[in-house]
């Protein structure tokens, strides 16, 4: 059988594609969710991998659901009786936005086409967002008759916040990849043939810096999304006395002295 999500490792970026284009790369699998968990984890406990790239097989990035498995004979999320189709959920499908947020290596997606309904979510789960030219966007639960069940409820109205969120989530309408870069939803629109390497230029910029500093920061950002100011204070001196501690700190102090560019070794 091939792998449903392959790993490509060049220096310190490590690319996770989902490789079912035949299927458009549907997530909802408890399989896939295994995978793509597997592979994110082993990541976030490797400090020498400095930036994940998410990205998609063929030309859809993610369909999200496989509507074959939501049919109550499908053995999928959907199930006999409610209560199973709950726990379908709960050990399927929703581990992947707390594992996303529990991760302090960071993430970011490489939208190479469709991202529809859990696929839109699954970008949401991502640090950074880019798109290529042809990708689009749907929050399109709705037109199914069913509601966001993977957390899209709670990770949309923080990027695109809650009226654009509520038009999305409620109309279930498809944007393009120019009218998501304007709400906000992505960073940055490039030529399909550019995506990777643009997605490619951003995780560089970041795995320029000190991993150490780079995963804290990312914990007080994901962080401060729910914590009052006073726990995120808090917390931040904590990290901070981490940070003053690693000898890439003294690296970058003294580099910055000196006149010279900095050697950092994630130390």
């Amino acid at each position: 059988m091939t792998d449903q999500i392959l790993q490509s490792r060049d220096g310190g970026i490590l690319t996770i594609t989902m490789n079912m284009p035949e299927k458009r790369n549907p997530i909802s699998d408890v399989a896939v969710v295994d995978q793509m968990c597997d592979a994110f984890m082993a990541a976030d406990q490797d400090i020498s991998v400095r930036c994940v790239i998410l990205t998609g097989a063929g030309t859809v990035f993610s369909s999200g659901g496989d509507l074959k498995q939501m049919r109550p004979d499908s053995g999928g999320l959907r199930a006999g009786l409610p209560a199973e189709t709950r726990r379908n959920y709960k050990y399927g499908i929703q581990r992947l936005p707390l594992m996303f947020q529990a991760l302090e290596v960071p993430v970011v997606a490489a939208v190479n086409g469709p991202a529809i309904g859990a696929g839109l979510d699954l970008t949401t789960m991502c640090d950074i967002r880019i798109a290529a030219s042809s990708a689009k966007f749907a929050e399109s639960f709705v037109r199914l008759g069913i509601t966001p069940g993977d957390g899209g409820a709670w990770l949309l109205p923080r990027i695109i916040g809650f009226s654009k969120a509520t038009e999305l989530a409620l109309t279930g309408e498809t944007i393009d990849a120019a009218e998501a870069l304007r709400i906000g939803l992505v960073s940055q629109v490039v030529d399909d043939a550019e995506l990777m390497a643009a997605a490619r230029r951003v995780a560089d910029k970041i795995a320029a810096n000190p991993t150490h500093a780079v995963r804290m920061t990312k914990r007080l950002l994901r962080e401060g999304q729910t914590a009052d100011l006073k726990n995120i204070l808090e917390m931040s001196a904590a990290m901070q006395s981490l940070a003053h501690a690693t000898a890439d700190n003294d690296e970058a102090i003294t580099a910055f002295l000196e006149k010279r560019p900095p050697e950092f070794k994630g130390e």
